[in-house]
């Protein structure tokens, strides 16, 4: 009898315990209302933890669904994500913002931000602080990042983003354009020359005034020696020769700048003030 009474007391104790370690779990912003919360929500974006900007953003969604708020808060996750270093949700959260309001005066930023997100997911840690050459990368990120700025530049021709979409645009051609030729000289090791042709004709068919052009014909030369069709290998020459002479064949571009997104979107609307 004494144990059982003695067990019943230390269950009621954890019990007590537990119930009293919960109450002091509870959520801090249950109370808050849509102002307060969105207010806590740019606060913390703006101090740099994005972790509990999220939470912030995405209880303020869950609990206020329609209004300015709400819209708003849609954008800002969107930014907090990318901050987040979390390119899917940032994608998602972007996608999300464009579907629900095409008509935004500010959607512009949301396919900016999408463009700036894929143009930026292959870079790792190491690259950040060890040269490499963003054209050896998976081409897959900056084909996606392309599509994204291109989008920009076609619906929005006068945002305030579209100069920058385009000039990453061309840096984007011109790694995609080097990517190309890293295939060919690997293919040219391998001795696999109809491959390595194909890929420099491609350049030299898509990807006109880049860098890659130079290297496309140089390449090009050698593959078709090697197969036997000298005649066609100085049918290339020719045309190398002629636009050297010519001045035609260009440099590659220079990496564009950092972007700097600047969190100040809210003003824009006026939540702040009102």
């Amino acid at each position: 009898m004494i144990r059982i009474r003695s067990a019943l007391v230390l269950t009621l104790a954890f019990t007590l315990v537990a119930c009293a370690w919960l109450d002091s779990q509870e959520d801090e912003t249950r109370d808050w209302n849509v102002t307060k919360l969105y207010s806590e929500a740019a606060d913390a974006l703006a101090g740099g933890n994005y972790a509990r900007a999220i939470d912030y953003y995405e209880k303020l969604e869950a609990r206020y669904p329609s209004g300015r708020y709400a819209m708003q808060s849609h954008l800002d996750v969107a930014y907090a994500y990318y901050r987040a270093d979390d390119p899917e949700a940032a994608i998602a959260a972007a996608d999300r913002f464009i579907k629900l309001y095409p008509q935004h005066p500010y959607v512009d930023y949301a396919y900016y931000l999408k463009g700036i997100v894929n143009y930026n997911r292959s870079v790792g840690f190491l690259d950040r602080y060890i040269p490499t050459d963003p054209s050896q990368r998976d081409p897959g990120s900056a084909l996606d990042a392309f599509q994204d700025f291109a989008q920009l530049v076609r619906l929005f021709p006068d945002s305030k983003y579209a100069r920058d979409a385009r000039q990453r645009m061309v840096y984007l051609r011109n790694n995609l354009a080097k990517n190309e030729i890293h295939v060919a000289r690997y293919y040219m090791k391998r001795q696999a020359y109809v491959a390595a042709a194909n890929r420099c004709r491609h350049v030299v068919e898509h990807y006109q005034r880049t860098g890659a052009v130079e290297d496309a014909l140089e390449i090009l030369i050698v593959a078709y020696r090697s197969l036997g069709e000298h005649k066609l290998a100085a049918d290339v020459e020719r045309v190398l020769t002629l636009n050297r002479q010519a001045g035609r064949l260009l440099d590659d571009e220079p990496p564009p700048g950092e972007v700097s997104l600047g969190r100040k979107l809210w003003d824009y609307i006026g939540l702040d003030t009102n």
